[in-house]
């Protein structure tokens, strides 16, 4: 996937989509994402959708009649944790990477997995699949057992929020002020 600089979204339906096991540390980035957008108004045609660990739902479900998908996961990239990325997973150069016979692990799908398997299933069913899908992926720090994202990944939450509101159009809220708290997070590392 490449940095692609952000280029207007197509008209059409959009879907956001988070990704990720929120009893990995950082890996429910996507899924605390999606959950502090649900408090936000999103445009008309604008669907919001924890897909949590279930990749081979999301792969089907981006087959019906989205333009635009946003895929909002953890995704390590080898910066500091915290970092985001917006990462256009539409790019051909991206697509030819993409492995053909990906195998399928219904509960641990990266979005790599998920674009490969909607590949498989567009040709299949005769679908259209999505004409842009986006990643906004977070460093992760820690993705060991646990629930609570690290305290860099929960202080991204609020910024990754913005950036997905100004790219499908919608209203951004206030950044918070400087010296005013930020999201906090208390890990919990007990095994369930």
């Amino acid at each position: 996937m490449s940095n692609a600089p952000p280029r207007p979204l197509p008209p059409g339906r959009t879907l956001i989509a988070g990704v990720g096991n929120i009893f990995l540390g950082d890996d429910g980035f996507g899924v605390e994402t999606v959950r502090a957008l649900g408090a936000h108004t999103l445009p008309d045609g604008v669907e919001l959708v924890d897909a949590g660990v279930r990749g081979v739902h999301l792969a089907y479900r981006m087959l019906d009649d989205y333009r635009t998908v946003l895929l909002v996961d953890a995704a390590a990239r080898g910066g500091e944790p915290g970092s985001l990325y917006l990462l256009d997973a539409t790019d051909p150069a991206d697509a030819a990477a993409r492995p053909e016979n990906t195998p399928l692990d219904a509960h641990h799908m990266t979005p790599d997995a998920v674009l490969a398997l909607l590949d498989t299933l567009s040709a299949g069913t005769g679908a259209q699949r999505p004409e842009r899908v986006l990643v906004v992926g977070c460093e992760p720090a820690d993705t060991e057992e646990g629930i609570g994202l690290s305290t860099p990944v929960a202080a991204a939450v609020d910024e990754a929020v913005r950036l997905v509101l100004r790219l499908v159009g919608a209203q951004e809220p206030a950044p918070a002020p400087t010296g005013a708290p930020t999201a906090t997070s208390e890990r919990n590392t007990t095994p369930c």
